[in-house]
């Protein structure tokens, strides 16, 4: 019995350490920035330019806006929860190809962005991005776009504004909820910093939302995209699954999509 109560209260120690931990080292879980140097040079092969916009608490965010001439309306790219902008050559010529300008932007502490994460931040910082495009194009020309963790964002973004439409690729339901898919064993609920209610935001849009999501996903899964489009009101929505398409990249979608 004795010895039960030891490995009872080592169990529960253990227990309580690793919640600690993943509480004060939450950030580092759920994001995996990749810096660049200040003084990197894109090269996105067509017309763009590199902005800067700082914030009321003196963050330096970095982004690209891609031009070209008689543009249909304007993309606002939200990436995923890794990588930068660099890598993103591929999007922007997708963007292009389909007679888009876009702004590719890079969250806080990714790429050459600078300043403290918090998920409030990242709401304040995209909505200056969506105020930049409305200097270029009236707000029926653009289209807020997210993949993957940045539809957290761009589902807010989408709820505070009017855009033409959003796009959705790879969504989650709530981070919290795939947080509780994740790390099952967490009280992720009590625990996170980082919420991102896709689930209460989609309610608050008005424009068409469309969805795209890959049926074997082993990251996002499929059925978190499922709760997600039920979670949207009315009928001004579509929902794309794409068979066989694990972590789904944008050249997969166009397969399927018949829509710009």
């Amino acid at each position: 019995m004795r010895r039960l109560k030891k490995w009872g209260l080592i169990l529960v120690i253990l227990y309580a350490l690793i919640t600690i931990l993943a509480y004060n080292f939450q950030e580092r879980l759920v994001f995996f920035p990749s810096k660049m140097p200040l003084n990197h040079t894109y090269d996105f092969c067509q017309d763009f330019e590199e902005m800067n916009l700082t914030t009321k608490d003196g963050a330096k965010l970095n982004a690209v806006h891609i031009k070209q001439d008689n543009a249909k309306g304007i993309i606002v790219y939200f990436h995923g929860n890794s990588g930068n902008i660099s890598h993103l050559t591929h999007v922007a010529n997708l963007f292009t190809r389909k007679g888009y300008e876009s702004i590719l932007v890079d969250y806080r502490t990714f790429g050459k962005s600078t300043g403290k994460m918090s998920e409030q931040a990242l709401y304040d910082d995209a909505q200056l991005f969506y105020n930049y495009a409305k200097k270029q194009h009236a707000e029926d020309k653009i289209i807020i776009y997210g993949r993957s963790f940045g539809t957290g964002v761009a589902t807010w973004l989408a709820s505070e504004n009017n855009p033409q439409k959003v796009v959705l690729e790879s969504p989650f339901y709530s981070a919290v909820a795939l947080g509780q898919y994740r790390f099952p064993f967490l009280p992720i609920d009590w625990l996170s910093n980082f919420r991102f209610p896709s689930n209460e935001f989609v309610k608050k849009v008005d424009c068409p939302i469309y969805i795209f999501h890959g049926k074997e996903d082993s990251v996002i899964p499929f059925e978190s995209a499922e709760k997600l489009y039920k979670a949207i009101p009315g009928k001004n929505k579509e929902f794309f699954g794409v068979p066989k398409a694990t972590d789904i990249t944008i050249f997969k979608i166009l397969k399927y999509s018949k829509k710009e």
